[in-house]
């Protein structure tokens, strides 16, 4: 049999790990068959996907499906369908808890795999009849024989074979050292199967090295709840801090899922010696209403995650991305915005605001479906609640939108601490400059933001003019490595490129060959400030700047 698996990635830079871990299914199960894999986007042009997809010889074809890249799938399989008198497959989470509408939406797919796909796609490669493999549903007789997700009793064989990374070409890269989740939160599919299952500890290190070694610079770790055994991460924390530098190139930085009331005292003295920007956490808050918590299953002590996400940002060495997610059950317009500034008040390095989504499978799917509004289609985004109306919910985007540019961008970071400080509400704050950013004609560039960042709270009762232009020059020069600043920022004098020259003539404070150098002065401080840009803080994403006193200016 001549088998090919097909991935759509949201962008190129994203590698798939699911079709090299069915390849390798194919490597253990199926030794007869040759098992091709295409990627693409599912940015590219319908047509050159299919034209591409059709060069290849295939008597099986199989799609990895997710919410992102269902409706492109669908559309290729069918084409497929149309062109060849081949055997489809579908499998991922998209289409494992939805078994006969995937059917009655696609009647062309001939299989869908629900669970681990390593060992049934496999056995479907070697010819077994499919009506003795598990995880695998198919067509008999008009009827569909639905079985339930596959969960494997042994690990699966290693997806990292010689061509995986011959493709990779310095991507993201992407490690399970275990599956399946502890938890049941009811918007996640990851802890419905099964309990979390670890894998072999020394294969987990072998592959850190050879990926952390791939010429990629990021690693991410799609373990649900990396943490879940303590000792297990902390090992290999340590382990990955002892190979830094050696076996573990320098520029590369580990992406890790962790539940945040698991860390421990030991755990903060440990991460407290790693290098910075060696890690990444991401930490689900969700949200803080209790009631909230409760409806979804997610018996969290608040306080207990809070005083441990203070603790790891305090450490100043690890970027640490919080979650909120907009549309639970019970939660209204008040309490989202209550849940959004006491998550800010943490001061994480980013702060994403998710908008739930009722996914196939999922206990918020059968228990709410009937109450909630939301999108029939992938991805199932809620259009209103009995918490939120559609309006409310359509405002929180907007917000979202300008977040993301502003403070998640972290090319303002300066001007945001100081209006978290100034403005009791900063949510509110957030969406009145997100009303006031749609309404601007020009809102595409740096220059164009900044500016309408300048007009709109140039006008607040609560901010300085003065100091709203230094924040804005200081953050300008210190994250923009091209070292201009738009010519309302500017202030004119002399006195820079002089100071500029006096730099230059002394050993101590000349430029380095090749390095760019920027200045300005900061007007409430009365300070010269200027920026060499060489090396950027990889968890605050800024270039130093230096000052300089200088009362002559003023």
């Amino acid at each position: 049999m001549k088998a090919l698996i097909c991935a759509l990635n949201t962008k190129y830079v994203h590698s798939s790990l699911a079709p090299w871990c069915l390849k390798a299914g194919v490597s253990m199960y199926a030794k007869d068959c040759e098992c091709q894999i295409f990627e693409g986007t599912i940015n590219e042009d319908y047509s050159c996907l299919l034209e591409k997809i059709l060069k290849y010889d295939f008597d099986l074809i199989a799609f990895s499906t997710y919410i992102w890249n269902k409706p492109l799938v669908l559309k290729l399989a069918e084409g497929v369908n149309k062109a060849r008198n081949v055997k489809i497959a579908l499998g991922g989470p998209e289409v494992s808890y939805n078994i006969e509408n995937v059917y009655k939406e696609a009647p062309f797919v001939d299989y869908i795999l629900s669970g681990e796909g390593e060992e049934p796609f496999g056995r479907l490669c070697s010819g077994e009849n499919v009506e003795n493999i598990p995880g695998i549903s198919y067509k008999k007789d008009g009827k569909i024989i639905k079985k339930p997700p596959h969960v494997s009793e042994v690990d699966p064989p290693s997806p990292y074979c010689n061509e995986y990374f011959e493709r990779l070409d310095k991507r993201i890269v992407y490690l399970e050292t275990s599956r399946g989740c502890p938890y049941r939160c009811a918007f996640c599919l990851s802890g419905r199967c099964e309990s979390v299952r670890f894998f072999d500890i020394a294969k987990a290190k072998e592959n850190i090295i050879r990926l952390a070694s791939s010429g990629t610079k990021t690693v991410k770790l799609v373990d649900r709840t990396f943490n879940a055994d303590r000792k297990r991460a902390r090992e290999l924390f340590s382990f990955i801090m002892d190979n830094y530098g050696k076996n573990i190139p320098r520029d590369v930085c580990f992406h890790f899922e962790i539940e945040g009331t698991l860390l421990t005292s030991e755990d903060v003295e440990l991460l407290e010696k790693a290098p910075k920007g060696l890690f990444q956490f991401e930490i689900g808050l969700q949200s803080f209403n209790e009631e909230t918590l409760r409806s979804i299953n997610r018996r969290v002590a608040l306080d207990t995650l809070c005083k441990n996400i203070k603790k790891v940002i305090a450490l100043g060495n690890i970027h640490v991305h919080i979650d909120l997610i907009a549309g639970l059950p019970y939660e209204n317009k008040e309490s989202f915005e209550n849940s959004f500034n006491k998550a800010l008040r943490l001061k994480p390095q980013m702060l994403q605001l998710g908008f739930l989504k009722m996914l196939y499978g999922s206990d918020m799917r059968e228990k709410w479906q009937d109450v909630y509004d939301f999108d029939k289609n992938p991805p199932y985004e809620v259009h209103s609640t009995p918490y939120l109306s559609k309006e409310e919910l359509l405002l929180m985007h907007k917000v979202e939108d300008t977040f993301e540019r502003v403070y998640n961008s972290k090319r303002f970071t300066s001007l945001c601490e100081y209006l978290h400080t100034v403005y009791d509400n900063p949510y509110r704050m957030y969406e009145e400059l997100a009303i006031y950013l749609d309404s601007c004609e020009n809102n595409k560039t740096l220059d164009e933001l900044t500016l309408n960042l300048y007009s709109f709270f140039q006008k607040s009762p609560y901010v300085c003019e003065e100091k709203l232009r230094d924040l804005l020059a200081y953050d300008r020069l210190t994250t923009n490595r091209m070292g201009t600043l738009p010519e309302f920022l500017k202030v004119k004098t002399p006195k820079i490129k002089e100071t500029l020259n006096l730099l230059e003539e002394s050993k101590d404070t000349k430029r380095k060959t090749g390095v760019k150098r920027a200045a300005t002065v900061l007007l409430t401080t009365k300070e010269f400030i200027y920026v060499d840009y060489t090396d950027i803080d990889p968890v605050k994403k800024t270039y130093e700047a230096k000052k300089i006193k200088l009362e002559s200016i003023f």
